[in-house]
This record gives C-alpha cells, sequence and structure tokens, in this order.
C-alpha cells in the first residue's frame, strides 16, 4: 500500500485566487484573535464611566460615542469571525435597542476561555457542548434573579425606574433628567394597551446652545424650520398634505409657443395666473388652513397662498412627511387640488416659536382625552457630537421601554446578576460529569468580566473590589442546605436576605467599593440581559464550530486609473 503525497488539497478545484485556512493552520485560534480584538475594542465603553471612541468613518464623518453598536456599525469590519459577533450585536440592538456591549464583551470572553481549553488539548465539540449546557442553565438561573418588576407602566416614577440604569449607562450625571423625559414622551404617546407603543412615535429635535436642562417634550412634531408664507400659526385648522410640488403644472414633453406681440404674451401669462389661482381657491374653498408640500412650492403659488390666509410649509424628508400624516391623519396626495374629507387631517395649533435663536415649527394636537400620536423631545446642548450621543442614549430609553411592554421583570445592576451567575453556574460545572464540566466551568468564569471591566473603568483595583463581591455573594448555607438549592430559589428565606444584589460601588462610597445594587435602584431588564447572554453563547459557539475558511477573490478586474493628481502642473 503506498502512502499518499501530501499536496495541496483543494489544486485543481477553486479558480485561481481563492485563500483558504484550515483548523491545521490554526484557523479557530486565528478567528478567536480576530473576535477577541473586536471585544477588547468596545469592552472599555463598558457602563456609566466608559471611555468615549472616536471613530471617523468612511465619509470622513467624525462619531465620537462609548455606544458599541454605533462604534460597530462605523467600523468597516472585513474578517469574517468578527462579523459574526458584530452581527449578534446588531441582533440585539433590533431585538432590545440595549445591552449590545454586553453580547460583543461577553462572546469575546467566551472565546478567549475557549482557547485556554483548545490548548488544554480539548475538542471543540467538547467546549460547545459544554457551553451549550451551561447557556440553559444560565438562563435557567436568570429566571430565579428577579427582583422587582414594572407593576404600573402608566407611572412616570416606576417607568424612570428601569430607564435610569440604561441611560446612566450612556450619559453619567445626567440620567434623571433624560430618564423623566423619555417616561413623560413615552407617558404622552403610549396606547390602550401598551403592546402596540411604537417606538418611532418618540422623535429627536437637536437643537445647539443652552444646557441639557433646558430640553423639554412637546405633544406632537417639531420641524426645524418655519413657514415659508406670511401665516405662521393656525389653530383648529384642516390639513392637507401634497407629495407633489405646489407650481404650475410643467408639460411633459417640451413645446414652442410662438407670441406675436405684447398682448398675446400677456394672455398668455394671465391664463397661467388664473388656473393656479383656481387651483389655491379649490383648496381654500375645501376648507384648508394648512399645506404641507413635500416638494418646491413655486412663487407664485406662494403669493396665492399668503392671499388666502393658507399656512404652507415645506417637509422634504419623506419619512418626516408620513410621520406627520400619522400625526394628523391626513393621506398624501400626488396631485394638486382639493381633498376629499378623508384625505384631509386636522391639527390643533401650528405655530412658529424660537428655540435657542432658532425658528422652529410645532404641530401640536391640545386635545387631551386622545392619546397623541407623536412626542418630539427638544434636546439643548453645546456641541453637535453631544446632541447625537445624548440622542443614542434617548434612544436607547425608549427601546426599552418597548421590551418592557413584553417583559417588565428587573434584575440587579452593577455586576450583580453576572457574578450571581458565575457562583451558580460553577456549581453546576461541579455537579456535572465527563468533559463539558471544564467548559461549563470556563462560561462561568466568562461572566467575571462584567464586573472586572466596571471596576477597572471607574478606577478602582478590580481585584479586590471582586473578592468582596465574591465574599458577599457566596451562600451562607451549610452543604444540607446547599443539596436543595434548586428547590428552595424564590422561598421566603431569599426574599428575607437577598445576597446576591450587591453590586460594583462606581462611586467608590464605600470601603469595600461595592453596594446594593436594589437599594441603589441599579436595575436591569431581565429580558435583555437573557437575549444578550443568548446572542453571545450562540455567536462564540458558531465561530468555534469552523474550523475552515475559504475566501474567494474579489470580483473585478484591475482598478480603474483614478484622477491624476499632477493635472494642473505643465
Amino acid at each position: 500500500m503506498s502512502l499518499a503525497i501530501p499536496g495541496p488539497s483543494q489544486a485543481g478545484l477553486f479558480k485561481p485566487g481563492y485563500q483558504s485556512w484550515d483548523a491545521e493552520d490554526g484557523a479557530v485560534i486565528r478567528n478567536i484573535e480576530a473576535c477577541r480584538a473586536i471585544s477588547q475594542t468596545v469592552q472599555t465603553s463598558l457602563g456609566p464611566y466608559g471611555r468615549n471612541k472616536i471613530v471617523i468613518n468612511h465619509l470622513q464623518k467624525m462619531i465620537l460615542t462609548s455606544d458599541a453598536a454605533t462604534i460597530l456599525r462605523e467600523l468597516d469590519v472585513v474578517h469574517p469571525a468578527a462579523k459574526l459577533l458584530v452581527m449578534a450585536s446588531q441582533q440585539q440592538e433590533a431585538e432590545m435597542g440595549d445591552a449590545t456591549n454586553l453580547v460583543i464583551i461577553l462572546a469575546g470572553e467566551l472565546l478567549k476561555k475557549a482557547e485556554e481549553l483548545l490548548r488544554m488539548g480539548l475538542k471543540t465539540s467538547d467546549i460547545v457542548q459544554g457551553y451549550e449546557k451551561a447557556q440553559n442553565f444560565a438562563l435557567k438561573c436568570l429566571e430565579d434573579l428577579e427582583v422587582d418588576r414594572l407593576s404600573e407602566l402608566r407611572s412616570a416614577t416606576e417607568l424612570s425606574k428601569a430607564l435610569r440604569t440604561v441611560v446612566s449607562s450612556k450619559q453619567s450625571g445626567a440620567e434623571e433628567i433624560l430618564a423623566s423625559l423619555v417616561a413623560e414622551a413615552v407617558l404622552a404617546v403610549l396606547p390602550k394597551n401598551p403592546l402596540a407603543f411604537n417606538v418611532d412615535n418618540v422623535r429627536v429635535v437637536k437643537i445647539m446652545g443652552g444646557s441639557l436642562e433646558q430640553s423639554r417634550v412637546v405633544k406632537g412634531m417639531v420641524f426645524g424650520r418655519e413657514p415659508d408664507g406670511q401665516v405662521k400659526k393656525a389653530k383648529k385648522a384642516k390639513v392637507g398634505v401634497f407629495s407633489c410640488p405646489i407650481d404650475i403644472s410643467q408639460t411633459e414633453t417640451k413645446g414652442t409657443v410662438l407670441l406675436k406681440n405684447a398682448q398675446e404674451m400677456l394672455n398668455f401669462s394671465k391664463g397661467e395666473e388664473e388656473r393656479l389661482e383656481s387651483a389655491i381657491k379649490e383648496l381654500y374653498d375645501s376648507g384648508l388652513r394648512v399645506v404641507v408640500a413635500g416638494s418646491t412650492v413655486g412663487e407664485l403659488a406662494l403669493h396665492y397662498l399668503n392671499r388666502f390666509g393658507i399656512l404652507v410649509i415645506k417637509i422634504l424628508s419623506k419619512y418626516e412627511l408620513r410621520r406627520l400624516c400619522r400625526v394628523v391623519g391626513a393621506t398624501p396626495l400626488a396631485r394638486l387640488g382639493a381633498p376629499m374629507p378623508d384625505e384631509m387631517g386636522s391639527i390643533d395649533i401650528v405655530e412658529t416659536t424660537e428655540i435657542g435663536g432658532d425658528r422652529v415649527t410645532v404641530f401640536r394636537q391640545e386635545d387631551s382625552n386622545n392619546v397623541t400620536r407623536t412626542a418630539t423631545i427638544v434636546l439643548r446642548g453645546a456641541t453637535q457630537n453631544h446632541l447625537d450621543d445624548v440622542e443614542r442614549a434617548i434612544d436607547d430609553g425608549v427601546n426599552v421601554v418597548k421590551a418592557i411592554t413584553k417583559d417588565p421583570r428587573l434584575v440587579p445592576g452593577a455586576g450583580a446578576t453576572e457574578l450571581q451567575l458565575v457562583e451558580r453556574i460553577s456549581a453546576f460545572a461541579d455537579k456535572t460529569p465527563g468533559l463539558p464540566q471544564h467548559a461549563i466551568r470556563k462560561y462561568a468564569e466568562a461572566f467575571e468580566v462584567i464586573p472586572r471591566t466596571l471596576a477597572e473603568s471607574a478606577g478602582l483595583d478590580a481585584t479586590e473590589v471582586l473578592s468582596h463581591l465574591y465574599t458577599a455573594h457566596h451562600r451562607p448555607s451549610g452543604p444540607a442546605e446547599e443539596s436543595s438549592e434548586e428547590e428552595e430559589e424564590g422561598s421566603s428565606s431569599e426574599e428575607e436576605d437577598p445576597y446576591w444584589t450587591t453590586g460594583v460601588d462606581l462611586d467608590s462610597s464605600t470601603n469595600t467599593g461595592t453596594i446594593d445594587a436594589v437599594e441603589e435602584g441599579i436595575l436591569d431588564l431581565m429580558v435583555s440581559k437573557n437575549w444578550a447572554i443568548r446572542l453571545a453563547t450562540e455567536s462564540a459557539r458558531t465561530v468555534l464550530s469552523v474550523d475552515q475558511i475559504i475566501v474567494a477573490r474579489q470580483a473585478g478586474g484591475p482598478k480603474p486609473p483614478g484622477p491624476n493628481p499632477n493635472w494642473d502642473e505643465d
């Protein structure tokens, strides 16, 4: 029997230009390194004292933020394994709108622990199997860590309880103001059935100048421009929305008109004017007093609109136009003409006000009986970058309210939940036979990264803080009690002394560097933690299951020559 001569495995199989990495080349280890790099990038941005990143994207726009979802969206990640992590965080952003950083950090840490196991000689199948068992157990434990639930969604104080932690992780110090703003805006648009709450109904308008304290909520929509005509105000008015230009209609084909004398020229322009005047008069007669144009407004049309006392405003964004239609209850029309009664909308107040030197137009529904369809948070701040970052914090807050409508349960924050999971999963690993127990133990250790990062970013001694936390979280019971630990979850003894609510004290007001997260009101949403653990474990297991990467050559021929930089030299 002759021995097979080792050669390139895919010779003649693919087109030339393909690149391939095998498990023998250390493909798994390389993938883990790439994922670790991306998780280390966003790891320092975790928590209220997380560092900001400056990202300059491909359009040379500068983004300054500590929001992981934004950082990863602006970074153009090419490595296929690292892309899996980015996709997991985007999924978390779409599903919950918060805890995107947790997904990336946890997945990165799980892969780091898996690398240690691989170097010890474990097979990836054992690790994946262990991680799967540990994930199921972690999600079960999470159910038992509930410390509070939002009983009344329509109470601003109850809502602020859940919003404070979310907002403070992005804008530390301004959480009180922002949480109350978001709560006020959400309560203004919360429908009778809270499950039907639409995140799109809370808008943000950023106006430079002033300070954050001057921000306020307006029930209705705010546009950063004033009406085009002379009429700046309207009350209890009928509204028509036109997505077409309000101007003399142009013919589709070019025509030539031969005018022989001045009289003919006068008659020609007079005919046009009369047609336009009759079109605007038609609008006036139908009862319209406010016209919203989605395109241009001709000068002559503006003259007639002013003459009839109709307020006209241009809104060039089709998305804003759509939202305004929802607020006033109108149908956008693609032709200029009197709308049918059911196509018209109505608005209580349209007014132009001045906010910090900028003239803005406010569309407001005053009727307090019905829930307004849209609320706008008018944000004030010193710089554009700061306003953008505050807007992201508000966006997270509004998304969390959407998540609360599905599941109102809260778990302790400040790293307390993660540390308790470390304790419980480690205990589970001790009872598990076979090789997967190593993976389960490493899975438990991975959760330690959250309290450690929180302590490091706040400038505390992480090792010392963690030792205090472990002491506080260690179940104060004998071996007999431990055997029936699972039956006891949620029993009365735990309610008397919930020892697992101790978290990291970021303001270092205590000597031990730990605080009771529930007493301080630092509460996280259970459902977003649940999704984060699921997505992080899923992406880590996917990366570990990959043993080969095959990359095709990029399509297209050689790059076309660019412009000659020395074109102006003789």
